[in-house]
């Protein structure tokens, strides 16, 4: 198993995020995560990556209690993510920005560092602006840089939130083709999406949260069709009949 949360619990005073949450990803997995506002979602990837500590309970990576460590350690066990809002240094270039992640991210020093920068830039196909300043980009072109930056710091577990938001149905589709390609190629992905047709198109299993805890868990189509899920949704954005490619 690569990644185990056990029992987790984040309470922010009074008030409590998330409960009591066990979670398990196995290698090579891509999990979809859905849920409405303010379930913990976000919350949750906070406790995965080590930006966020948890109050009680493990979190455990390939094996490893990895509870006590901070993000970047994190990091550099593999744990990569991007963030709902890109968050780019604005004034480096896009090549820059993926240097930065290969160095400090990786661990990667001189030509190596360099090299895994061009290739996330490449793999995200983004190379051919790599001397613009992070600034100037168009939402999409940050979108691809935010995965660039995540994709260079070598993780073994990827996690997305919310990547797709904000873009247009072409520019969904052909980052939905980037990250299939991403996972075709060994990463394990968790992805936190609001646009389920795109998530159910490319992931093999589909986690429900709601308020913190996991409401259900499962083959997409099926747990798409789940009175309960339906009912935390009402039925706003939930299509039953999407397709569930195979990957």
């Amino acid at each position: 198993m690569l990644l185990q949360l056990r029992h987790v619990t984040k309470r922010y005073g009074d008030m409590v995020v998330i409960p009591d949450l066990t979670l398990a990803v196995s290698d090579g997995e891509f999990v979809g995560i859905i849920g409405p506002n303010g379930a913990g979602k976000t919350t949750l990837f906070g406790l995965i990556s080590g930006s966020t500590r948890c109050d009680s309970g493990q979190v455990l990576f390939d094996g490893d209690d990895v509870t006590g460590l901070g993000a970047d350690a994190r990091c550099r066990a593999g744990v990569g993510r991007t963030f709902q809002i890109p968050q780019p240094f604005l004034s480096m270039t896009v090549y820059e920005n993926a240097l930065v992640s290969s160095t400090f991210g990786a661990g990667l020093r001189g030509r190596d560092a360099q090299l895994r920068a061009r290739l996330a830039l490449e793999q995200c196909a983004i190379d051919h602006i790599a001397d613009q300043i992070a600034g100037t980009l168009t939402l999409m072109q940050r979108k691809r840089l935010e995965l660039a930056r995540a994709i260079a710091t070598q993780p073994r577990l990827l996690l997305l939130d919310e990547v797709a938001g904000g873009l247009a149905d072409a520019e969904v589709n052909l980052l939905l083709d980037l990250i299939g390609e991403l996972h075709r190629s060994g990463t394990t992905i968790v992805w936190i999406e609001h646009l389920v047709h795109a998530l159910t198109s490319v992931a093999g299993r589909l986690v429900v949260i709601s308020a913190g805890s996991v409401l259900d868990d499962g083959e997409p189509n099926q747990i798409l069709k789940s009175a309960r899920v339906r009912e935390v949704y009402l039925g706003s954005d939930l299509d039953s009949d999407v397709p569930h490619a195979a990957h």
